[in-house]
């Protein structure tokens, strides 16, 4: 995963995020519950409005708000 993350952040140049280990996972978690709760087309396009609402705050804030909307969606 590492060599396609650093081609993909290299092609979208320097408006790419750094996404750490703690990151990656919690947005696999979220495609996760996104597949299992509404359908797995639905994964790649919550973790698409997850990114462009929460893309511009700094990675710990990234890691609170993913954590706090799984915990959400897996509550419903």
């Amino acid at each position: 995963m590492d060599g396609w993350l650093a081609l993909i952040t290299a092609a979208l140049g320097d408006g790419a995020p750094a996404v750490g280990p703690e990151e990656r996972a919690l947005l696999l978690d979220l495609a996760r519950v996104a597949a299992h709760r509404s359908g797995r087309t639905a994964a790649p396009i919550t973790t698409y409005i997850a990114g462009a609402v929460l893309g511009a705050s700094d990675a710990d804030a990234r890691v609170v708000r993913l954590r706090d909307l799984i915990a959400e969606l897996e509550r419903d």
